[in-house]
């Protein structure tokens, strides 16, 4: 859906405080977090406004959002 909030604790409820412990005591997470906030408020800024955007640069900006959300749920299920 256009415009819907990908935050980390709406994708993974379940894992609510573990999001939260990491973001507290691993930098790399906290960094990819950050980073994915950051990518998900942009996209979907995007959206809300109807910001004319090429194709290509939404669909790479919606792939690194994708990758960066499996590398934080690795990151969750290892530590």
């Amino acid at each position: 859906m256009q415009g819907e909030n990908h935050a980390l604790v709406f994708e993974f409820p379940e894992h609510r405080d573990r999001i939260h412990h990491l973001k507290q005591h691993d930098s790399d997470f906290q960094l990819d977090a950050q980073r994915y906030h950051q990518l998900d408020h942009h996209i979907r800024g995007l959206e809300m406004n109807q910001i004319p955007t090429s194709d290509d640069v939404f669909i790479a900006m919606k792939k690194q959002r994708a990758h960066l959300k499996d590398r934080l749920y690795q990151k969750l299920l290892t530590h």
